[in-house]
């Protein structure tokens, strides 16, 4: 049986998405990040103190891209077994890895946490985001998904992430609707019996103890890493 450590939040939501998506059983353990990750037994699974990792018959990995990546080579889905396609998908799940998450990440602790205290760092944080979100509407020109015609864990890895465009309130003047390819490419995946249920899970916390824990966790605010 697989266990997964994780919380409701774009890179927890990834794996539970893939899991749901290839028909997986899987244990949650919900992980609060206003403290939880630091304990002695998480820290064992991961030094970095970062959910998710998922644990499968003794495997430990950590790190969302690596997961989705383990579990599509462990089921033989979602990862074309053409060397060009599954090339080409790993190739964007890099792509969020490196550039939408980080980007996106530093414009929700800015935005969110910060409250725009500091609005020309939250501005280079939107521009960069902005024009991510031109590169991947320009990906989907003439292709139904992010690595092609076939549906791929990049498609996965990247659901959560552009979904919070619309999901928190200081994001939504992010350019989603100016951007066609990628707003109905959001849309038809939004629309994926297996993605409606893996938002689903974990439950996240209360509002306030979610936000609370987002607080505690964000580094040179919280307490956490003083």
């Amino acid at each position: 049986m697989i266990d997964v450590y994780t919380d409701a939040t774009p890179n927890g939501l990834k794996v539970s998405i893939g899991l749901e998506e290839l028909g997986l059983s899987y244990n949650v353990h919900r992980v609060f990040l206003g403290g939880e990750q630091l304990t002695p037994e998480f820290t064992e699974l991961n030094p970095n103190n970062k959910i998710p990792v998922l644990v499968d018959d003794g495997l430990v990995v950590s790190e969302s891209g690596a997961i989705l990546i383990y579990l599509a080579e462990k089921t033989g889905k979602l990862l074309p077994k053409d060397p060009k396609a599954r090339i080409k998908t790993i190739e964007m799940v890099m792509f969020q890895m490196a550039s939408i998450g980080p980007m996106m990440g530093q414009l929700i602790v800015f935005r969110g946490p910060w409250q725009n205290k500091a609005p020309e760092v939250s501005n280079r944080y939107f521009k960069e985001v902005s024009r991510l979100f031109g590169v991947l509407n320009k990906r989907l020109e003439g292709n139904e998904y992010l690595a092609g015609s076939e549906y791929t864990i990049a498609d996965i890895a990247l659901l959560p992430w552009i979904r919070s465009a619309q999901l928190f309130p200081f994001l939504q003047d992010l350019p989603l609707a100016a951007n066609a390819n990628l707003n109905a490419w959001l849309e038809r995946v939004m629309a994926r019996p297996a993605v409606q249920k893996g938002l689903t899970i974990p439950e996240p916390f209360p509002p306030e103890k979610q936000f609370q824990g987002f607080i505690k966790a964000t580094v040179g605010l919280g307490d956490l890493h003083a």
